[in-house]
């Protein structure tokens, strides 16, 4: 089977989580994404976990994930050789990925107006934390910072405590696919009406637009001045309402209001629940009868494990789920059966599984076939295929490799 972009060459520029998962998304469906790294390479290679608490910047698993299946060119685009080597890889590109501050690119005499002079068909996507012609632009970013100012941290976490944000990079990572979609487009543009254009990718935007409710709750503010609160740190404020705990950990139950009629199936038809009062939908909110209903139900959930009250939730139709640790995730047997983890085996990480595929397709499928690359592990290779002689090959080795010596 071939891959869905298998005749797909991309450029990438870009460093860190976002940019990198959305090229990541190509290159395991097929794509040739040429990593352009400075000789310092990316910093995502300095970011753990590390594999066996050696922080070699070969080991970094937060690297290996976001970069499978690309090669790795170094090059110092700050001289003339490596100019010259990133303009014959222009020519051969379908699309240009970068995550420079705004402006290098003008800087480094390899920006927009200079592309779509040389390639008026090759786009060039920029990925920034703000836009390239925002007011905030120049301003520094990180995740916690660009949570913040998509504007949902207001309502996510404990009333009595700090707003906080999603875990790890999660927010970075839905944004690198918001950017995957931004890169097909331009993709599309490009091969199939021979536009090239300039795609200015703010992840800022893309939080504030994300999955994850805030567009809804920014826009509450605007036309009405409310805002969502964060919800207080107490017992569930209704029946099967909530976060509960079950014998091994926790589970998230929204098995009220309508779905409130299957609680007796839910619970197994105990005794207590026969009694006609429970068939009122307003007993839902009465404070004494939801300590009466919370009085048996946390015993009953006390003597079961997670997965047993979920498979009980699911059979009720009750939207549920349990809160799983990462062993627990990696354990899951839903995930197993369904093939998510794929194993790997590389010289400088030995033997391990990570996440595979994101969705399945059956005639152009995802594959893993190589490993993230070593820094600048396929430079020689690549730039002979684009044409470049040796002695020009030997003067960006050399080029790179003066840069690096210097810091």
């Amino acid at each position: 089977m071939t891959g869905a972009l298998q005749d797909v060459t991309i450029l990438d520029l870009t460093q860190h989580i976002v940019g990198p998962y959305a090229t990541k998304l190509f290159a395991d469906f097929g794509a040739d994404v040429i990593k352009i790294e400075s000789p310092g390479g990316d910093p995502a290679r300095r970011l753990g976990p590390f594999k066996g608490g050696d922080r070699s910047a070969e080991k970094s698993g937060t690297f290996f994930y976001f970069n499978t299946n690309k090669r790795s060119v170094v090059l110092d685009l700050r001289s003339a050789s490596g100019r010259d080597a990133f303009w014959r890889l222009a020519a051969t590109a379908d699309v240009v990925v970068e995550s420079f501050r705004p402006g290098v690119l003008d800087l480094l005499g390899i920006g927009w107006e200079e592309i779509h002079r040389r390639h008026p068909g090759l786009p060039l996507v920029s990925v920034s934390n703000f836009g390239q012609h925002s007011p905030y632009r120049d301003y520094k970013g990180s995740e916690l910072v660009l949570y913040g100012f998509g504007g949902e941290m207001h309502s996510t976490g404990r009333l009595q405590r700090e707003p906080v944000k999603m875990y790890g990079t999660a927010a970075l990572v839905l944004s690198g696919s918001a950017l995957s979609t931004a890169i097909m487009g331009a993709l599309f543009a490009g091969r199939y009406q021979s536009v090239g254009q300039h795609v200015d990718f703010s992840i800022a935007d893309s939080h504030l637009v994300g999955v994850d409710r805030r567009h809804a709750t920014v826009m509450g503010v605007q036309y009405s001045g409310r805002k969502s609160l964060r919800a207080p740190a107490a017992p569930p404020q209704g029946m099967l309402a909530g976060l509960y705990r079950c014998k091994d950990g926790w589970i998230e139950l929204a098995g009220g209001g309508a779905r409130f009629r299957n609680a007796r199936e839910f619970l197994g038809h105990p005794d207590w629940m026969e009694d006609p009062k429970w068939d009122n939908p307003a007993i839902q909110m009465d404070p004494e009868a939801i300590a009466e209903f919370t009085s048996h139900l946390e015993p009953w959930l006390a003597q079961r494990s997670k997965r047993e009250v979920w498979e009980r939730a699911r059979a009720a139709r009750f939207i549920s789920g349990p809160l799983y640790t990462i062993d627990e995730v990696f354990d899951d047997p839903n995930f197993r059966d369904r093939g998510l983890w794929q194993s790997a085996e590389t010289g400088p990480m030995g033997s391990f599984e990570f996440p595979g595929r994101p969705f399945l397709m059956s005639e152009t499928p995802w594959a893993y076939r190589r490993p993230a690359p070593l820094l600048g592990e396929h430079t020689a290779e690549v730039m002979r295929a684009a044409g470049c002689d040796e002695d020009a090959l030997r003067q960006v080795l050399a080029d790179a490799s003066k840069e690096g010596a210097d810091g």
